[in-house]
């Protein structure tokens, strides 16, 4: 029997999340990626609370992979005002081309290390 691309992912995701760990001096920069949408949070791993989180539901752009940018660019000035410059990049089983590419690319672009 096949295995079904999600389960691979969450398998991924599992096996990652072993060896990536947030704290609030560097947090976690967790992604999700569904059809449409890409979502993205700064989550504290000690304490188990999210220091942000954003979407690119009301960015105005038509595709995806520019809008990936832009929300890569805004969450990394809405990251310095807390002050955090530097993350730990979950990309939580994505492979890294495409719209996770391009928020890693707007993270960067926005003055965030990892």
């Amino acid at each position: 029997m096949k295995k079904h691309h999600i389960n691979l992912r969450t398998r991924r995701h599992k096996r990652i999340r072993t060896k990536i760990f947030g704290s609030f001096e560097i947090p976690r920069l967790s992604v999700y990626r569904s059809q449409k949408h890409l979502f993205v949070q700064l989550i504290n791993d000690e304490k188990r609370i999210t220091l942000l989180g954003i979407n690119d539901k009301n960015i105005g752009e038509k595709q995806k992979i520019t809008k990936a940018k832009v929300l890569g660019k805004l969450i990394a000035e809405k990251a310095l005002q807390i002050p955090i410059t530097k993350v730990v990049f979950d990309r939580s089983g994505y492979a890294y081309h495409g719209r996770v590419k391009a928020l890693a690319e707007g993270l960067r672009e926005g003055g965030l290390n990892f």
